[in-house]
Formats: structure tokens, sequence, C-alpha cells
């Protein structure tokens, strides 16, 4: 086989299931053996950031790798903002870049697409991905595509591999796919484990509090077991939102500091049992309220590590942890069942819509059909979606990157065959939203809705004496047509229920409702966000 064959079938026994990619002149050699060997399928989009939050997208919601294609320079580059995204919060993408010939390099020329020189690429690229390679050598490439593959899943991050245009149709032998776990120290294991016994025997107001890596490394339903034996509460992150969704354990609720829940902030911030699975230690997973959490008291277990105030275990994997604690801690009496209290029951009248009117329309949406998986963007869109019932949801809740939302959407109708509802700011649906119009070729019908203020709202709502948060009202409901879908535009709590029960009934094509909101509108959570985050910023300068 081919050296781009070799690589494909790799990356399907790696887990992959698709490729998201955008061909330029150094990756056509590339495309064609995609394409004519159908070993994975390949979605082609519009502009590069959207091949990357597609892939991240897909690869969230499977725990497992996804592709993003791309050429030389000039595609690669565009792909560095979403690949960055994945690697704060480790999702495992894997960037194949198509790049000049061996040939072409060694002639001298400055070739087009390259930067301060051939390897700029690669360098920048190192600095988000965890492993990293070119391909040039067809001999030792099966070997180099096991090492950085083994990375990615073990880790859980994005990786970068090179092909230069002239290597893909050389031969090579099939890479070895057998996977190379991290390894344990049984003797350490098994201390880690004894000492948070321990720890949950003695405190008072135990807590379990549930992070991303919990779906990264495949685990929701050994920690909904465990999260029943140990008989605590249980509480998700603001990044882990949407864990656990499938699975039958009463959630407290999303723990968002100042943010939040009052209740959850105080059953968090006030335990003496705290323990953290998985959980990235954030500004804005922690609500800006780190300094209230005791970590002296609390046990963090994240990036292949396991902290016990200033005790540190060092590489223990979060599978190994929490398959031995599953096997370790003793059944305890099961607490009375406190699930969140959610909004629903939306007055269906002329009024105006309000963040908190969403939620309740979209919590009676799915009382009545069923949930839908969510993908969201940065936004009010984001912190409006904390009052959602819970369900599996997609967000870059820490990097916060805009034009996550519509091409995520596409990563989790292609990864998991089901129709995604994408919410997304008029702001953010400016800079991705027209990759809609591939909606069609691919035969994806999200239900999308656009919260539409005419303004980075989110951003007014930090300085709100800047006139360049607004914006123009363009809308979008008119243009989804001629982009393949349909569009409805609601004004009211009426058309919103109209609109949200018509556009959920129709299937086929994208269905695109444009919520119009009211300048400085702002759902309950960001409200208190923005005040917490004032707050602290205004004694930061006293």
């Amino acid at each position: 086989m081919n050296l781009a064959e070799s690589l494909l079938h790799a990356l399907k026994d790696f887990g992959a299931e698709e490729i998201f990619g955008i061909p330029g002149d150094f990756a056509l050699p590339l495309f064609k053996v995609i394409e004519e060997s159908g070993i994975l399928p390949c979605y082609t989009l519009s502009h590069e950031p959207a091949v990357g939050f597609a892939a991240d997208a897909a690869a969230r919601i499977r725990g497992k790798p996804s592709v993003a294609a791309v050429t030389y320079g000039a595609g690669a580059f565009n792909l560095v903002n979403p690949v960055a995204a994945a690697y704060a919060e480790k999702s495992p993408v894997v960037v194949i870049s198509g790049a000049p010939g061996v040939a072409e390099a060694a002639s001298g020329l400055l070739i087009h697409h390259q930067a301060k020189h051939l390897k700029s690429q690669l360098e920048i690229y190192k600095e988000i991905t965890c492993d990293q390679c070119i391909l040039d050598d067809p001999a030792r490439a099966p070997e180099q595509i096991a090492r950085v593959l083994n990375r990615c899943v073990n880790e859980s991050r994005p990786v970068y591999l090179e092909m230069p245009r002239d290597r893909v149709f050389a031969e090579a032998e099939p890479v070895n796919t057998m996977r190379q776990p991290l390894s344990v120290r049984s003797e350490a294991l098994d201390a880690c484990v004894a000492e948070i016994a321990e720890r949950l025997a003695q405190s008072t107001s135990p807590v379990l509090l549930v992070g991303v890596e919990v779906r990264r490394f495949g685990l929701e339903d050994s920690v909904a077991r465990l999260a029943r034996k140990l008989g605590i509460p249980v509480a998700t992150t603001f990044m882990g939102r949407g864990l656990l969704a499938d699975t039958d354990v009463a959630l407290r609720g999303t723990y968002l500091g100042v943010a939040g829940d009052p209740e959850v902030t105080r059953l968090v911030e006030g335990s003496d049992g705290l323990v953290m699975l998985g959980v990235i230690t954030s500004d804005n997973n922690f609500g800006i309220s780190r300094r209230q959490i005791n970590l002296e008291k609390s046990v963090l277990a994240c990036d292949g590590a396991v902290s016990l105030g200033y005790h540190v275990y060092p590489d223990i994997p979060l599978v190994d942890l929490v398959s031995a604690l599953e096997r370790t801690v003793p059944i305890a009496k099961a607490l009375p069942s406190r699930a969140q209290t959610l909004p629903s029951g939306l007055v269906a009248d002329e009024a105006a819509i309000s963040p908190l009117d969403i939620a309740c329309a979209v919590n009676d949406l799915f009382a009545r059909h069923g949930t839908m998986p969510v993908a969201s963007d940065i936004g009010d869109c984001l912190f409006t979606a904390m009052d959602f019932v819970n369900t599996r949801l997609v967000a870059p809740g820490y990097y916060a990157t805009m034009g996550f939302g519509v091409p995520a959407g596409f990563g989790l109708q292609a990864a998991t065959g089901e129709r995604p509802l994408v919410l997304v700011g008029d702001g953010a649906f400016q800079m991705t939203g027209w990759e809609l119009l591939n909606c069609r070729r691919h035969g994806w019908d999200p239900l999308v809705l656009v919260f539409n203020n005419c303004s980075w709202e989110m951003l007014r709502a930090f300085q709100p004496e800047s006139s360049f948060n607004d914006l123009d009202d363009l809308h979008f409901a008119d243009i989804a047509r001629t982009l393949g879908g349909d569009g409805y535009r609601a004004a009211t709590r009426r058309e919103l229920r109209d609109a949200l029960a018509q556009a959920h009934a129709t299937r086929g094509r994208f269905q695109l409702v444009e919520i119009i909101l009211p300048r400085g509108a702002l759902s309950p959570t960001l409200d208190r966000f923005v005040a917490g985050f004032k707050k602290r910023r205004a004694g930061e300068q006293s």
C-alpha cells in the first residue's frame, strides 16, 4: 500500500471515523487517496477554521480522534486557532497537512505559502499539539505514525502530521496500531486510592465534581457507577456541562462559582471532601472563584496525576484511578435524589424574548420530543445553555473562541448521526455561520438558534461604553433559504414557540431560528458572571 493509505488505515484503527478538510495544491495527492480509497469519509467545508471546529466537536462527543486535513501554509495557518482550542480543552484532533515535496524543498527556491522558512509551520504546531512529525521517509513513517497517534489517544490532545506531496504514493508498510497505554505503578495507585477513600470517610460534606476528561477518556458510565456507589452529591463544571446526560445520576447542577446557582456554589465551595475528576482548573471553569475552593482538602485528578492538597501522585491516569476507586470504595447509603430545578413552561405571549425564555422554550421542546445533542458557541448562548436540561453538549468553555458553534454542529451530526441543536450569537455567526451552505452536500440538517441582539453583547456587558460592540441587523432568517435551509425570525415569545415547533418538525435541510433579543437582555448566569468579574477586577485595581 502507499503511505497515505497506510496512514488512513492507522487513523481508522485508532478510532477516527471521518475527515473534515479543504484541499489545496500541496494536499491534492493526499485528497485523491482519501477520496478514491474510501477508507474514511471526507467532508469538505469552506474555510479552515470550520474544519478545525468540526473535527474538534466530533472528537469531543465521541472521545476518539477526528481528522482535520488541509494544505500547507495558507491552509494550516488558518487552522491554528481551532487547534489551539482543542489543545487547551484536550480534544484528540489529528491535523494532517500537505506539504511541498522533498525535491521541491531541496530546489533552493522559495515556495509559495512558505512563511519564514519551510519548517515554520511545524514549529508553530509544536506549541499547540502534543506530538508532531514530517512523513518524509516512507521507511520510518509507520513507526512515527504509531508514536504520534498513541500520544493523541493517551493524552487526548491534538497531534500534527505533515506529508510532502511527493511521498503520498510511496510504498509503505502498515502501521502497528496496537495501543500502548500509559503505564501505572500498582503500588502508587493503591496508595492513592487508599488516601482518597480515607479522606472521603473523614469528610462531613463530600462532593464529586466532574470535568471534561471524564468524556475525553470514555469514563461517563464508570463515573456514574462510582457516583452511585459513593452516594454523594454530584455536580459538573462549566466545561463539563452535558456530562452524565445519558446516565441515571441526579446532578445537583453545574458549578460556576459566583456566576452559578447559589445552592450549587455553596455545596461545592463548602465541601471538606471535594473530589474533582478530570477538572481543568481554569478561570471560566471555576467561575472566577478559585480562591473559594479549599484545595488543601480537595482531590484533583487531571493531566495524568492526582493531587491531594500538597501531596501529589504523578503518573496516575484517570482511567486507572476511576477503575480502582470503583473496585475499592465501600458502598455508601444513597442520598435522596435532588436534581437541578430548571426553567420550563414558556408563556407564549407577545412579550419580548429574554435568554431565560429561550431556555424555557428549549426545555419544553425537549420534554415533548426528547433531548438533542447541543453545540454552543461562546457568549450568552452558552450561559443560557446552563439552564437547559442536561444533554450532551460541546462548547469552548475555557478557550472561549468565537465561531465554534455552527461547524461544531456538523461535527456532532457526522460523528453521532443525530440531529444537533446549535446555539450561536449574531457576532459568531458572522464568522462561521455561512458554512451552513455545506449542509445540503453532506446531508446535515442542524437546528440553529441565532441569538441576535445586533451586538457583541457579552463584550458590551463588560465594557458598555464602547460603540464598536454595535453590529448591523443582517436578517439571518432571510439568508437561510439562499444557503439551502429555512429561516424563521422570532421577536416575541409566541413567535419563538411557533418557530421552534416548525423548525423541529422539518427534516432534511437545516433550520435557522433567528431570535431577536433586546439590548442588555442577559441570562441570569451571565449577569452573575459579569458582576463577579467586575467585583474581582475592582478589588485587584484598588
